[in-house]
């Protein structure tokens, strides 16, 4: 009888595999047990790392498009936006201006600008349609930074810049809009799956200050910084949900007129997850630990209830499980595989491929060859 058809969604394996390089391994452990399956690879993204690699991988005829920028410490950074065939123009800010790139950490000082340059770069190269991936920040400036390459001044009282990143928003006294470049005419949907507001106790500096580096003390500087700057920005509500995402660079992409939308959902319809998953046997999902907040709304819960309305079962890999795993038909722990979580980081690839095999295992005795 013919092979079956199955979908391979996970999203990345963070610090140990980006979405596209775990898709692949666990299909190569698929293949090893059921050669004769068709393997549809669809690897996800939230609007984190690794989201451009999952659109290169999965839309026909996209292309990279490479690009040198100021990083968030003021040196070079490499990095690709990507052309879609439909024109749209997906651009990743984790790479341009991410907490990976920085070394020490710089709290007050790390600043968006290199994604804005990357955010013009993309409008200069023709994209009518923006999709921006805002995870991974190394900042706290509210997205001044982006919009500064965008054309957008930063004031302090007597007429100078003030310095990039959010240290220097505490010496804002105008932001002029006037040279701001226009969203494309498609738009800009901005890519994320937080919801904390921009200022107070849940907002970007409170939140995600500390794992960037900042202190008590730079905290409430920070979050002083931001208040400031979104009291120049009449019309554009802090306490929207997602404005304190990257550091604030929601709130600072909501000034420019983007919209914020639930990264997994947005991934999922930009690559017509849907239309993939219609006809399957099986999908396969999975991310590094799967817990309770992957239970509440993360990829393999987006995928997974893709799968339910189109009428087929789906599977999880993940590695480190947490969390009840009741809606899946299978679920393998990288950990359990490897012994230790240890193991199952440093060599992720090799048990990836070893849970795509033993879910092929465990779906050839569930169904006839």
């Amino acid at each position: 009888m013919p092979g079956s058809i199955v979908v391979l969604a996970p999203d990345s394996f963070k610090g140990s595999a980006a979405a596209d390089v775990a898709a692949r391994a666990l299909a190569a452990g698929w293949s090893d047990e059921r050669p004769g399956d068709h393997l549809v690879l669809r690897p996800m993204a939230d609007g984190g790392e690794g989201t451009v690699d999952a659109f290169a991988l999965a839309v026909p005829g996209a292309t990279r498009m490479p690009v040198t920028v100021l990083g968030p410490d003021g040196r070079d950074v490499t990095c690709d936006w990507l052309l879609l065939p439909d024109g749209t123009g997906v651009v990743e800010l984790a790479s341009a201006s991410g907490l990976t790139l920085l070394d020490p950490l710089l709290p007050r000082d790390a600043h968006t600008y290199g994604f804005g340059q990357v955010i013009a770069a993309a409008l200069d190269g023709g994209a009518r349609r923006l999709l921006l991936a805002i995870g991974g920040s190394s900042s706290t400036d509210g997205g001044a930074g982006a919009l500064a390459a965008l054309g957008a001044r930063f004031l302090d009282e007597a007429g100078r810049s003030v310095p990039f990143g959010g240290g220097g928003l505490e010496a804002v006294a105008e932001v002029d809009f006037r040279e701001l470049r226009d969203l494309p005419p498609g738009g800009a949907s901005v890519l994320t799956d937080v919801a904390n507001p921009l200022l107070g106790p849940l907002g970007a500096a409170a939140i995600f200050g500390p794992q960037k580096g900042a202190s008590a003390e730079d905290v409430r500087a920070l979050d002083a910084a931001l208040a400031r700057l979104a009291g120049l920005l009449d019309g554009i509500d802090p306490d929207t949900p997602g404005a304190g995402a990257a550091g604030g660079a929601g709130f600072g992409l909501l000034a420019w007129g983007a919209a914020l939308t639930p990264g997994s959902a947005a991934v999922a319809a930009a690559l017509d997850l849907a239309g993939a998953i219609r006809g399957a046997d099986l999908v396969v999902t999975g991310e590094g630990a799967y817990d309770e907040q992957s239970a509440a709304g993360k990829v393999p819960h987006h995928v997974a209830a893709i799968a339910a309305a189109a009428g087929v079962p789906a599977a999880l890999v993940a590695g480190r499980i947490g969390a009840s795993t009741e809606s899946f038909a299978q679920a393998v722990s990288l950990t359990e595989l490897a012994g230790s979580g240890e193991r199952a980081q440093a060599e992720a690839e090799q048990y990836l491929r070893r849970a795509g095999a033993a879910l092929a295992r465990g779906f050839s005795l569930s169904r006839p060859r």
